[in-house]
């Protein structure tokens, strides 16, 4: 398991900083911990549906990076995760403001890691409501980047 703080930020940012989706939308890590990853992800034209709000597929898109990378906060070194499946409610729909999925561990196991995040929408005058839940299943991998 990764034990510094400001090592395991640094390996967390190096994974996001490879993420070229989130790079293009400008997308931003907010925090870091052991175990939870929280991302923001500002509202514009790039991840809007024909009705001008947030896309289901931006919203299920940083979820799946958040509890990405905080499924990768917890794996041993030298290892990466990979997605097996994940599952996603859409709460409701928002328009501006920016989005922020907090990712979370819910159980490391041998083989699997099991993850769950909650999207908020947070408006411009600072309300903040829940839009999307995700649940994914994580498999621990070599890493094959270097």
């Amino acid at each position: 398991m990764k034990q510094q703080t400001q090592e395991l930020t640094s390996c967390i940012q190096q994974s996001f900083d490879l993420q070229g989706l989130m790079e293009h939308w400008d997308a931003k890590l907010i925090s870091v911990k052991e175990g939870e990853v929280v991302i923001a992800l500002p509202y514009s034209e790039k991840i809007t549906q024909q009705q001008g709000g947030f896309h289901g597929g931006a919203m299920g898109a940083i979820a799946d990076i958040a509890v990405g990378c905080a499924g990768l906060s917890v794996a041993p070194e030298r290892i990466e995760v990979t997605t097996v499946e994940y599952k996603i409610n859409f709460l409701a729909a928002f328009q501006s403001g920016q989005l922020q999925a907090k990712g979370e561990v819910v159980k490391r196991g041998k083989r699997l890691i099991i993850t769950k995040a909650i999207v908020t929408h947070i408006a411009e005058n600072g309300k903040v409501s829940d839009c999307a839940l995700l649940q994914q299943t994580l498999i621990p991998v070599d890493k094959t980047y270097e």
